[in-house]
């Protein structure tokens, strides 16, 4: 039980974390810096708790886990932020929850997992929902369709994660948190190098920390409450909870974005074919 309300409480972050970065992108556009400070926030906040908790750990089994955070969510933050600017927080998360149908399509074929039927209906599913997004005949007036295809990218890239994750921890012993706080350095080196390569990256930096720490308090939240699930109950039952984050993006967009992002019927319908489908998808893996 504790496994599902862990589970439960990340998709409600990665909701609202969609809409905490449109926010910030609303009062700063530096995508590199606002980046950059989401990744930094969000390890100080993990590390600290670490620290007082005093958490033990191998640093060689955790080593995995930087090296997966500085792409997810390292190299992909970038394109997430892109795609909430261009696309918008709801339709960019809508996008972003086709992630279980690209975590079962990377393991059928590189794990050799089998193709059963409630894959194929989850599938379909999702896609009827990408379907019905893409033929939206209204949309914000500063919405961008290339928000849509980096939307999907991230999709892709938090599927991969998924696989890559699953093979890395059959042997971890350290504490999620421990876990959390490797995943979030291996993302802000990342991201820092690739705004210090950049003209004035302190100052953008310092600029950037106060309208994106919200987005990384509400980053580092998702993150330890996803490997706290995933410490207690099975992926199975961890990946669908944390997909209705998709759910969750669409009503929070109607409450706090109503007037710069109309939210419609037709959203909430997609949100709920690309949750249905995302079900589907964990429940037969």
């Amino acid at each position: 039980m504790t496994g599902v309300l862990f589970a439960c409480l990340s998709g409600v972050f990665f909701g609202a974390l969609n809409i905490t970065m449109r926010r910030a992108l609303a009062r700063a556009g530096d995508v590199d810096a606002g980046s950059a400070a989401i990744a930094v926030v969000a390890f100080v906040a993990v590390a600290a708790a670490a620290a007082v908790l005093g958490l033990g750990f191998d640093a060689g089994e955790l080593w995995p886990f930087v090296l997966l955070g500085a792409f997810v969510p390292g190299l992909s933050q970038l394109l997430v932020v892109h795609a909430v600017r261009a696309a918008g927080a709801a339709r960019a998360g809508i996008l972003f929850g086709m992630a279980p149908l690209f975590s079962a399509a990377i393991a059928v074929v590189a794990f050799g997992e089998p193709l059963r039927w409630p894959l194929a209906l989850g599938t379909l599913l999702v896609v009827a929902g990408g379907a019905v997004l893409a033929w939206e005949g209204e949309h914000p007036a500063d919405y961008r369709a290339y928000g849509a295809g980096l939307a999907v990218a991230v999709a892709a890239a938090f599927g991969l994660r998924d696989n890559v994750a699953r093979a890395a921890t059959e042997d971890v012993v350290a504490e999620p948190l421990a876990q959390a706080a490797a995943l979030m350095l291996g993302a802000s080196v990342v991201l820092l190098a690739n705004l210090l390569r950049q003209p004035a990256a302190f100052p953008r930096l310092r600029t950037a920390v106060r309208p994106f720490a919200a987005s990384g308090i509400v980053t580092a939240l998702a993150q330890v409450t996803l490997f706290e699930a995933l410490d207690r109950a099975r992926v199975t039952i961890v990946a669908p909870l944390v997909g209705t984050g998709v759910l969750w993006t669409v009503v929070f967009a109607a409450i706090f974005l109503g007037r710069s992002e109309p939210v419609g019927r037709r959203l909430f319908v997609v949100a709920l074919l690309v949750v249905a489908g995302g079900a589907l998808v964990g429940v037969t893996r």
